[in-house]
């Protein structure tokens, strides 16, 4: 469904889309990186306005949120296309397709929020880039608020500040990828750049949307032991040591095949390395489970929340509190 894109300015007969940092200036009749944002006589048009790829009930653990609503189920909703080319990507065949390629259900923002009611507690964008999706989500989300429904982004984190203030209004949380601390990682592997998401990481906190990182562990890209103690001391620094950090193991896919899975080993080495440099909710993540994907209080080690596969048991925290030795659980929401 098409509709007139948010975000963008005249430039001569071009189009310069201000939505990521990617700026394309898009010639008329072309489209920008994403593959979904055309110059159409003039005017930015969103090609994919409610037009879903993917519409599900997930857990929000799924995503993955640990500190958010805990055991509530969310209604996830995917389209086509991205600003990044990630070689490595999970869910190419939406993301690096083109709208006229794919067929998608539409299901405008007041059907996906009669949807959500019915069987979910939030609506989250993922699968893809919710960023290109934004003038959707917007104002679905505004549906949502209204309705009681809590909202989630899961995002690559590359969006400029002016409509990342925009969809702060009305997101409750959000989880971003954090692939590398190297802009050489970025160049190569996602024809991005990693400054605007380090930058993403601190906007979304700073207009109190809850903040949850994942960092995905590639073997030989990005899995440098001083690469992930500068993750860590960044992740401290600028986020604090109660930043929710979610290590998850890479499995060969797309155009990076040729890889091998990242071992559990080198994912345990990771973890204790944050925990060393002060992180205090470390999870891994694509792993069997176990103790590394429960919550325990930073303080005395009580058993917050227990989880099994992507259901989860909420026992040892009240009023934001460890019921066991009373320590204040920051970055965490019921």
């Amino acid at each position: 469904m098409e509709k007139i894109a948010e975000f963008w300015q005249k430039e001569n007969s071009n189009i310069r889309c201000n939505l990521c940092p990617h700026f394309c200036l898009i010639q008329e009749g072309q489209r920008g990186i994403c593959g979904v944002r055309k110059n159409k006589d003039g005017n930015l048009y969103s090609l994919i306005y409610a037009s879903c790829s993917s519409a599900h009930a997930d857990p929000v653990e799924k995503k993955p949120l640990y500190h958010f609503h805990p055991g509530s189920v969310v209604f996830s909703l995917g389209t086509i296309g991205c600003n990044f080319k990630c070689l490595h990507c999970q869910n190419y065949t939406i993301s690096q397709a083109k709208p006229e390629e794919y067929f998608m259900e539409e299901i405008l923002p007041e059907d996906a929020v009669e949807k959500a009611k019915k069987c979910c507690d939030g609506i989250a964008w993922t699968y893809n880039e919710p960023t290109i999706w934004i003038e959707y989500a917007i104002d679905t989300a505004k549906i949502a608020k209204k309705n009681g429904l809590y909202t989630v982004f899961i995002t690559n984190g590359y969006i400029n500040e002016e409509p990342l203030n925009e969809i702060s209004k009305y997101l409750d949380a959000v989880n971003i990828d954090v692939k590398s601390m190297s802009n050489s990682f970025y160049k190569e592997i996602c024809k991005a750049k990693v400054e605007p998401v380090l930058s993403a990481c601190k906007n979304y906190k700073s207009r109190g949307v809850h903040v949850e990182l994942t960092y995905l562990v590639i073997p030989t890209k990005n899995d440098d032991i001083e690469e992930i103690k500068k993750f860590c001391r960044w992740v401290i620094e600028e986020m604090g040591e109660m930043q929710v950090i979610h290590f998850t193991a890479f499995y060969p896919h797309y155009k990076m095949s040729n890889l091998p899975p990242t071992s559990f080993k080198k994912l345990l080495e990771i973890y204790n390395i944050a925990k060393r440099e002060g992180l205090n909710y470390v999870y891994l993540g694509n792993v069997p489970p176990g103790d590394y994907e429960n919550t325990y209080c930073h303080n005395c080690g009580n058993l917050i929340v227990e989880r099994h596969g992507f259901s989860a048991t909420v026992s040892g925290i009240k009023n934001g509190k460890c019921i066991k030795c009373g320590a204040k659980i920051d970055n965490f929401v019921i």
